[in-house]
């Protein structure tokens, strides 16, 4: 692995050690994963982990236009449901 060093405010500091200590990872996997997270502008997971569904169509949510905003709370897309 290339050896990187980077210079941290003392809140950055402060941030990372906390995250690090919480996630229990070490300050340099946790660096790692944010910036493969950042380059790849994905949610910061490691490289071999799987997206959840909603993960994978994060981009697609609210593009459509046109369309109700909530299906579910238009009372003329209701009419007749859950009746026989």
């Amino acid at each position: 692995m290339a050896l990187l060093t980077v210079k941290l405010t003392p809140e950055l500091e402060a941030q990372l050690l906390g995250r690090a200590s919480q996630e229990e990872l070490s300050k340099s996997e946790l660096v790692r994963r944010a910036l493969w997270a950042y380059l790849t502008q994905q949610p910061c997971s490691a490289p071999n982990q799987r997206l959840s569904a909603l993960d994978q169509v994060a981009d697609l949510v609210g593009i459509c236009t046109g369309a109700p905003a909530d299906l579910a709370s238009n009372p003329e897309h209701l009419t007749g449901f859950g009746q026989r």
